[in-house]
């Protein structure tokens, strides 16, 4: 089985390359942006026809939240023109298209998990771009996995977790908001659930949704991480802080689809992250 997986170089990525050391029959190859920049269509359009890749597993993304407010040429040409030619290209060369998006394609508005079926309305600009990268991948092939997941951690690079855990190692306080609920989800979860299905063959085509199981705040997130530290961080919660970009009040997704097609089972947040301590 012969496997690309591009944004090698993000914390999704970098996750990837961790698990796959678990899968040593999987030929992975793992590129960069530098290695493989996905706006230069042509290139990446050879590269694909000369290496004959099984799977492609899309990482590459802009994740700037606030960023993309003020960089929107930049964040639809990386979530959505790029992704439209891969996925072309992909089809072009029989390649099934992994790509990963975002609970951000929803507005907030439910109040229980969100389903692959209900009505996507992204109310910012990384949501809307991240949703128009789905939309042409559907138009694009056939022959294509898409798991939307949400508040991605790990032990590597800038995430919530590491930011969290830096500041109490420092003893600065720290102030959180309640205003937003959702799973915070173990990136290397996500990537090993990925490589099982690919390894095992089960492949179902179709839009996923991956997340650990439970919903948090990210008050309540910071909390279990300063309790599996025994850290006694001052911890306050704040929910006047203004960002630029508007955030879905509620985002939680249900994970009943991907285990009932898949038959992985799928930890609760806070066991995953026992476990990454």
């Amino acid at each position: 089985m012969k496997i690309l997986i591009t944004g090698a170089g993000g914390q999704l990525g970098k996750c990837f390359k961790k698990v796959a050391r678990n899968y040593p029959d999987l030929d992975i190859t793992f590129t960069t942006s530098e290695d493989l920049d996905l706006s230069q269509f042509a290139v990446v359009g050879a590269y694909l026809r000369r290496e004959k890749f099984d799977f492609c597993i899309n990482c590459a993304a802009y994740t700037n939240v606030e960023q993309a407010e003020k960089e929107q040429e930049m964040a639809y040409l990386t979530n959505a023109e790029s992704v439209r030619n891969l996925a072309k290209d992909c089809e072009d060369t029989g390649c099934v298209l992994v790509h990963i998006s975002t609970d951000y394609v929803f507005n907030g508005e439910k109040i229980t998990p969100y389903t692959e079926e209900d009505t996507t309305d992204p109310i910012n600009v990384y949501g809307a771009s991240k949703l128009l990268g789905e939309e042409y991948i559907q138009q694009a092939t056939e022959r294509y996995l898409i798991f939307r997941t949400s508040w991605l951690y790990s032990d590597i690079g800038k995430n919530f977790f590491n930011t969290i855990k830096s500041k109490a190692e420092a003893g600065e306080p720290l102030n959180i908001t309640t205003t937003q609920t959702g799973t915070p989800t173990n990136a290397y979860d996500l990537a090993a659930f990925i490589l099982k299905i690919i390894s095992t063959k089960k492949i179902k085509f179709g839009i996923y949704h991956y997340s650990n199981i439970g919903e948090a705040s990210w008050y309540d997130f910071a909390k279990e991480i300063l309790r599996l530290m025994n850290s006694e961080t001052e911890l306050n919660i704040n929910n006047d802080f203004q960002t630029l970009a508007t955030r879905p009040a509620y985002s939680v997704l249900s994970q009943e689809k991907a285990e009932s097609a898949f038959g992985i089972p799928i930890l609760h947040w806070k066991e995953s992250l026992k476990q990454l301590f």
